[in-house]
């Protein structure tokens, strides 16, 4: 049988026997174990009903957590002239062109969202098969291919959210930092479940919103009660 330190059998201790919790449990669960000596993150796993490898039942989408995430994102913008200029002043980490593509493509990708005006897409086409798997390609979907970059980056600076579900139905996310209060992330975490929710394709059959779970870091995960979370 495996060994575990003192303080994950303290924390799988604190968790046991508390599965399918309301989120108000399940936020303070997760941040009264989140013992680590950094600040750990604390991050949402949400399987649904879908099968994204059909394109009526994709769930991709962004939301604004009210309190942010808790961590600093370096934005890259690709833009020309006027457009160039907003982007720098609304604080975006590195604006470009065709010199922008080319540190992509030499391997260096020292950004967490990328943002692009649509008429750069001919250039930023060119790095899909870089980008992409990395979930850093702009999308007009959610906002990432847009003219109002000010806007955008400020978005992206103030704690937006990016999700899209994985093969297996599966949409994950980081809502915060356990250094938040349980009430701050319970309230992120019924931010996203409810964007989430609006996201639901209309290819979906069955059960939508199957499994909900949280955790920090270095913690074990706690089962949500999939009705506490959406308010049904």
């Amino acid at each position: 049988m495996a060994k575990f330190g003192k303080r994950t059998t303290a924390a799988r201790a604190a968790f046991a026997g508390k599965q399918n919790v309301t989120v108000s449990e399940a936020a303070a669960l997760v941040k009264d174990n989140a013992n680590a000596k950094f600040d750990e993150s604390v991050e949402i796993a949400m399987v649904l009903g879908v099968d994204p490898r059909h394109a009526d039942q994709m769930v991709r989408g962004t939301v604004n957590l009210p309190h942010g995430t808790g961590k600093t994102v370096r934005v890259a913008v690709f833009a020309r002239g006027e457009k160039a200029e907003e982007a720098k002043a609304a604080g975006a980490d590195i604006v470009g062109a065709e010199d922008l593509m080319e540190t992509v493509q030499s391997g260096k990708i020292d950004f967490d969202r990328c943002i692009a005006t649509p008429d750069m897409m001919a250039v930023v086409g060119r790095l899909g098969k870089v980008l992409g798997p990395r979930n850093l390609m702009p999308n007009p979907r959610v906002g990432t291919v847009t003219m109002d970059v000010k806007e955008a980056v400020e978005a992206a600076k103030g704690g937006q959210v990016q999700f899209k579900a994985e093969k297996a139905g599966v949409v994950h996310a980081g809502i915060g930092k356990s250094s938040f209060s349980a009430q701050q992330i319970e309230e992120n975490m019924k931010a996203f479940v409810d964007a989430v929710g609006k996201a639901k394709p209309t290819g979906a059959k069955g059960t939508y919103m199957k499994k909900i779970s949280v955790s920090s870091t270095m913690g074990p995960g706690v089962s949500v009660d999939v009705a506490s979370a959406t308010g049904n």
